[in-house]
């Protein structure tokens, strides 16, 4: 099976490594051939553009920043739609609306192409180690197909419903997470006055009822943050942050449904985006809310 990944940003790439290194055949293209060197020095194989990469590939996975990076790479005169794709699998695995999987599903229906939705819960991490939890949306027939790809990257693959349900069950799993970044940031403001060690304090949070499976993952760059260290890097920035919570107020919006925390999240990360931090990482929200945006 020849596999296609589309978008090496820090999850496509780190996707197309595995994939690679556990023996697949692996094609990739992005925007930027530069983001991708890596993996081409690897012996990871380069395509010029999307339609060259569904043409080499059975399989093509999709990981892109936004709705209109996914409109650019499987709709423009040289995207993954644009040649003869009759029988190839198209697997969805951004982070976007469900109307928008709705809409891509039908028209790779209307080329002949298979396609799924497979957004996941995981970062870098649990990718590396084949540990992330997938969410598939789309038609059943097509599943088994898929989880030969992605039985490779994933412990757990779920089955949700029709296309938009993969995007629906990953906005909701994410919720909790967005606002649990502000409920921590305000936990720590009450505890700041006792000057205790970060280190200390975030594996207290984490070994509690108050930790979540994030402190866990990401505990130690909080500390670090937290003390003051440096560290440039960046797993989650807060402008992919933003725009996953505008989609889960939209997408509540569309059903008429009522998300007062999750808006109250929002406001808070616009007001760090506006402070300079929309391209930090989001352990520094911590530190931006104890030091200006949480001062009454």
């Amino acid at each position: 099976m020849r596999i296609g990944i589309a978008g090496t940003g820090k999850m496509g790439s780190v996707i197309a490594a595995r994939l690679h290194t556990l023996g697949n055949s692996v094609t990739v293209w992005n925007r930027s051939k530069e983001r991708a060197q890596g993996l081409i020095d690897s012996g990871i194989g380069w395509a010029a553009t999307p339609a060259e990469l569904a043409a080499q590939c059975d399989v093509v996975l999709s990981l892109v920043t936004n709705e209109q990076a996914l409109d650019d790479v499987y709709l423009s005169p040289h995207g993954l739609l644009s040649g003869d794709v009759k029988g190839k699998l198209f697997i969805e695995m951004s982070t976007v609306q469900p109307a928008k999987q709705q809409a891509l599903a039908k028209l790779a229906e209307n080329v002949h192409a298979a396609y799924l939705e497979c957004p996941v819960s995981g970062s870098v991490g649990p990718a590396k180690d084949g540990k992330l939890i997938g969410f598939v949306g789309g038609d059943a027939q097509h599943l088994e197909r898929a989880k030969a790809v992605l039985e490779q990257l994933c412990r757990r693959i779920e089955f949700v419903g029709p296309h938009g349900s993969g995007a629906t069950m990953k906005l909701a799993i994410n919720l909790p997470l967005m606002v649990y970044w502000q409920t921590l940031s305000e936990a720590l403001s009450l505890i700041e006055p006792l000057g205790l060690d970060p280190q200390r304090v975030i594996e207290v949070f984490s070994e509690s009822s108050a930790g979540p499976n994030m402190l866990k993952v990401r505990g130690p760059m909080i500390a670090q943050a937290l003390a003051g260290e440096k560290n440039d890097a960046v797993t989650v920035d807060v402008a992919t942050m933003r725009k996953d919570v505008r989609a889960m107020l939209a997408q509540a919006q569309a059903h008429q449904r009522k998300l007062p925390l999750t808006e109250a999240t929002l406001k808070s990360f616009d007001a760090a985006a506006d402070s300079g931090l929309n391209a930090a990482d989001c352990t520094k929200l911590l530190v931006w809310w104890l030091q200006a945006g949480g001062k009454a």
